[in-house]
């Protein structure tokens, strides 16, 4: 019993202050793409012909939800018009807020005034891998931890769809879990908010285009209200979004509420 207590002492306080203060990410982290397209060179390809998914386009702009932040883009290009940075905030509430152009940044907005009163002290959801790799499933699992606690801001993951406010979608939706992600959003009862995390659900990731296999995320079954980006996305981006979503993070993302 003492051994315990006394290695309880010796290792201190473990949970994050995020969101009272903010994240310190490593500096390997690759978060919100900055994007300049004074530098590109005339006629050059080089960072849209590297992209795995397709997510750089012309004139310069990235999609966030096809990005999978593996930085070629970054290696090929000559002249250093895209760079990541370590914002870890990159939601959306809209699938077209994922689209970066310039240095506007992502910013994620809050639930309607009625569906936020509901669910901003106690969210419960389900998570359904719709043929997700486990990369952002194990994110997701890390919010359980001591070091994130997700519990304590009420957003708890159930197992029955029937005791859910909503669903946490990963994978591309793949053809034989088409069907049961349909069956899960029809058993939660309404109203009910979809959540896709991760380029696979948002897009489908690195299998785009790979149908009738893989169906390009979670949208193409059920509508889907907040988008979190990556590949798979940090706990602490997965974090920020589900907060801001319920407005418990105001405009500067430190814990203060939203008007």
């Amino acid at each position: 019993m003492w051994r315990v207590v006394l290695a309880r002492m010796r290792q201190g306080h473990r949970t994050s202050d995020f969101p009272d203060a903010a994240p310190v990410m490593p500096d390997r982290f690759r978060g919100l793409p900055v994007l300049d397209p004074a530098r590109c060179a005339e006629g050059c390809r080089a960072c849209v012909e590297a992209c795995p998914t397709g997510a750089i386009s012309e004139p310069l702009a990235l999609d966030l939800g096809k990005c999978l932040f593996c930085s070629d883009c970054t290696d090929a290009c000559p002249t250093g018009a895209v760079a990541f940075t370590t914002e870890h905030r990159l939601s959306a509430r809209h699938r077209d807020d994922l689209i970066v152009r310039g240095e506007v940044a992502t910013r994620v907005r809050t639930l309607e005034a009625t569906t936020r009163r509901l669910f901003q002290r106690s969210l419960k959801l389900r998570q359904v891998s719709a043929g997700g790799c486990n990369g952002c499933e194990s994110d997701l699992n890390v919010l359980g931890t001591v070091v994130f606690d997700l519990g304590r801001f009420g957003i708890q993951f159930v197992a029955s769809p029937r005791h859910a406010d909503g669903l946490v979608i990963t994978g591309p939706v793949t053809e034989n879990m088409k069907l049961a992600l349909e069956k899960t959003y029809a058993a939660v009862p309404p109203p009910k908010i979809v959540i896709a995390v991760g380029a696979c659900a948002i897009s489908g990731g690195p299998y785009i285009g790979h149908q009738p296999e893989a169906h390009d995320g979670a949208n193409s079954v059920v509508p889907v209200d907040l988008y979190i980006p990556g590949c798979p996305p940090h706990p602490v981006t997965i974090l920020d979004g589900l907060l801001t979503m319920l407005g418990r993070l105001g405009p500067d993302r430190l814990g203060t509420k939203s008007p």
